[in-house]
């Protein structure tokens, strides 16, 4: 049975928050190609060219591409040489999320407290300078091959990090609304969700804000369990994901199977007109998961009146649930690589501070449709 806690703002305010952090700073991609996997974010996405490091900067083993818009910043890694960490991440994983970095105003302090309280190093805290002055990062590892990275940005005035040059292409795409990441899902393994939990909370000070269990989010088939993590402002939210037995193979068990270990299952992004976006996205070629128009003849009786019109959700297939607070819209890409794993949630909230709990069975039948499309239900 779901729970969720009843006053969502205290519970960040009362959060152990001995580890500040000020938001998302980027989210780092590793790519086979990482120069075409630009060009597809910038033209389906919308995202605007920032930044690039790679041979022309000094670089001599990677190249990476930093996209931004609005308060997004994607950084797209490929590797320039064979048997790199990088390529050897891309073959087994395919195209995935290395690094979750997160905004903190001491790098240091923030390492220390993670690597004290039992979290296994990544990066040892590094001053990285130039002439528009330095940046300070460090990192651990969780769940999988992912590894968050704190950066300490206060003394630095560059385009984005100490190695890059400001990227200035030809072609650039229009923002289609993307404002920044509401939150990001973590697969792991059987039996694991606990661990990362109880990681999140001892190491980082998160707090947990929501749970589902296999009765809230199943299917005549498949069916997962889910807990959601914030930090001590609620500006990071990380749902964290496990399978859960069922008849046939669930969307998590089909994840693990194709990324090679648990990983980020989706970014979901926020825009204040999901309208506008979906229909920019969809005209630029991003495919979306697609419920039956069924859904939305008791639509306005499961969540009352609405601002949007209901025909233009049905036409975009948008979904709508409420909670206590207000209502939300979401609406969920298929995978955008070739394997089916990462992909990506776009949401606009009115006032909701939950996930679309009474989206769920719909999502993952439309899912399911698509394992079944693949062969691997």
């Amino acid at each position: 049975m779901s729970t969720i806690t009843s006053d969502i703002p205290k519970i960040y305010e009362d959060a152990a928050d001995f580890m500040p952090i000020k938001g998302t700073d980027y989210v780092e991609i590793y790519v086979s190609n990482a120069k075409q996997a630009a060009h597809y974010y910038k033209s389906a996405f919308g995202f605007q060219s920032l930044a690039f490091a790679g041979l022309e900067t000094g670089v001599k083993d990677r190249e990476s591409f930093v996209l931004v818009q609005d308060k997004i910043r994607l950084v797209l890694t490929a590797p320039l040489k064979a048997n790199t960490t990088i390529g050897k991440h891309v073959d087994l994983h395919g195209d995935g999320v290395k690094v979750v970095a997160l905004w903190v105003d001491d790098a240091v302090n923030a390492f220390e407290e993670a690597v004290k309280r039992g979290a296994k190093p990544y990066m040892e805290p590094q001053v990285e300078e130039d002439e528009n002055g330095k940046v300070v990062r460090s990192g651990i590892y969780t769940y999988g091959e992912t590894v968050h990275i704190f950066v300490e940005r206060n003394d630095y005035n560059g385009i984005f990090l100490p190695g890059f040059k400001a990227w200035n292409p030809t072609y650039e795409a229009n923002p289609v609304g993307l404002k920044y990441i509401d939150h990001m899902v973590g697969n792991v393994e059987l039996g694991e969700m606990n661990k990362w939990v109880e990681f999140y909370e001892k190491v980082m000070g998160f707090t947990q804000i929501l749970s589902f269990d296999d009765k809230d989010i199943s299917t005549e088939y498949t069916a997962l369990m889910s807990k959601v993590m914030s930090n001590g402002n609620g500006r990071i939210k990380f749902p964290i994901n496990e399978p859960a037995d069922g008849m046939k193979k669930s969307q998590v068990e089909e994840y693990l199977d194709f990324y090679g270990s648990a990983g980020v299952q989706h970014i979901a992004v926020a825009t204040d007109d999901i309208v506008s976006t979906v229909k920019q996205l969809q005209s630029r070629g991003v495919e979306f998961l697609k419920v039956p128009t069924t859904y939305y003849d008791v639509l306005e009786e499961r969540v009352g009146k609405i601002d949007e019109d209901i025909d233009s959700l049905r036409e975009l297939g948008i979904l709508v649930d409420r909670d206590d607070e207000g209502y939300l819209l979401q609406i969920f890409t298929r995978p955008v690589q070739s394997r089916p794993t990462m992909f990506f949630e776009i949401i606009q909230r009115k006032g909701a501070t939950s996930f679309g709990k009474g989206n769920f069975k719909a999502l993952f039948e439309a899912i399911e449709r698509e394992q079944e499309l693949r062969g691997t239900l």
